[in-house]
């Protein structure tokens, strides 16, 4: 089948590293889903996370569009609930003015924790109470320009000489996205590895219900994101899964202070149960995270598709090893056979 394939970057810390070799990795794994012919890479936002170093999206999407020349480059997701729309919009115009035709505004929303929320709020004084719809319709409103006439930010627009606006995107894991990002007439992305029951249904009432407002579609784009680990082998790819149930059980001990450990370290510290959760459809139960060689993982993702009607997919991992990583990104790009681009930039690197 004919796909596109795109992905999540979480800056991973692996074990024995630091935040700075994260961002690195990052980067090279950036040029390298280039080469292979991946459609983009988005990079997330968690904050005071010690097992991602992608606190800020922007940052590392300035940087790949330095090293890069034909990949789309994104957020997945800038958490409008912390951020003033005018900030936002301006902010992503002049990344599209850096890199024209390739990026990608996702928006989100999700709490960090009432300390992380809290330093994040401009005014303490105020119970925070935001209006995530007013919010993602302020931005668009400004990236193209559709404030009312009698509007305070009528007739100022952000960058007139850049012709083009970021594509824009709604991430969610609930029903409530969908019915948002139809309503607006924005593409959507669905996190599965969030909510993997709500995926199918979500996608499918998204595009029943998308209808065009003027803000860049005409029809409705939809992306299934699934956390996935390819191995050479199926017991290779269980293996490496390995980090991701590690990373979860950690996270239900030790909370944000929790660090993704490597596939020898959770096989020691998972339970029989927590080795042996599912990473293939099974029962039509969809897995949290998706598994196995090639051939396992092919099956699993068509599945996918076909019932969430989803035109792309976003992968995201918690590969601990980098280098297992973009094997995990070689193999999924010779399963869906996307065609390789020329060579990326060459940077310096460490």
């Amino acid at each position: 089948m004919t796909l596109k394939l795109s992905i999540v970057d979480l800056g991973t810390v692996a074990p024995g590293t630091s935040e700075s070799d994260a961002l690195a990795d990052s980067l090279e794994a950036t040029r390298h889903a280039e080469r292979l012919g991946f459609h983009r890479v988005w990079f997330a936002e968690h904050h005071l996370s010690r097992s991602g170093a992608s606190h800020h999206p922007e940052l590392l999407i300035a940087a790949a569009a330095v090293q890069t020349s034909s990949i789309r480059l994104g957020s997945g997701a800038v958490l409008m609930n912390h951020y003033s729309p005018f900030k936002v919009a301006e902010l992503f115009q002049q990344l599209e003015a850096m890199a024209p035709g390739r990026v990608d505004l996702g928006m989100g929303r999700a709490t960090a924790g009432p300390v992380i929320d809290l330093a994040l709020q401009q005014d303490r004084q105020k119970r925070l109470q935001l209006d995530h719809q007013q919010q993602v319709l302020e931005t668009l409103s400004w990236l193209y320009g559709t404030f009312p006439e009698d509007h305070a930010f009528a007739g100022k627009p952000l960058m007139p000489t850049v012709p083009h606006v970021p594509q824009t995107w709604l991430l969610g894991s609930s029903p409530n996205g969908s019915n948002l990002a139809a309503g607006l007439g924005i593409g959507y992305t669905f996190a599965g590895f969030i909510n993997p029951p709500g995926a199918a249904p979500a996608l499918r009432h998204y595009r029943e219900s998308f209808r065009p407002q003027g803000f860049g579609l005409e029809s409705p784009r939809a992306i299934l994101a699934v956390n996935v680990t390819v191995g050479d082998t199926a017991a290779d790819g269980q293996r490496l899964a390995g980090s991701a149930k590690g990373f979860y059980a950690r996270l239900g001990r030790m909370g944000g202070g929790a660090t993704i450990p490597s596939a020898d370290e959770a096989a020691r510290e998972l339970t029989p149960t927590q080795q042996a959760e599912p990473t293939s459809i099974t029962d039509g139960q969809w897995p949290r995270f998706v598994a196995g060689g090639p051939d396992d993982v092919r099956a699993t993702l068509e599945q996918m598709v076909e019932k969430s009607g989803a035109d792309e997919l976003m992968i995201q991992n918690l590969i601990a090893d980098p280098a297992d990583r973009m094997r995990s990104h070689e193999l999924l790009a010779e399963i869906f056979a996307l065609t390789p681009r020329g060579a990326a930039r060459t940077v310096s690197g460490r």
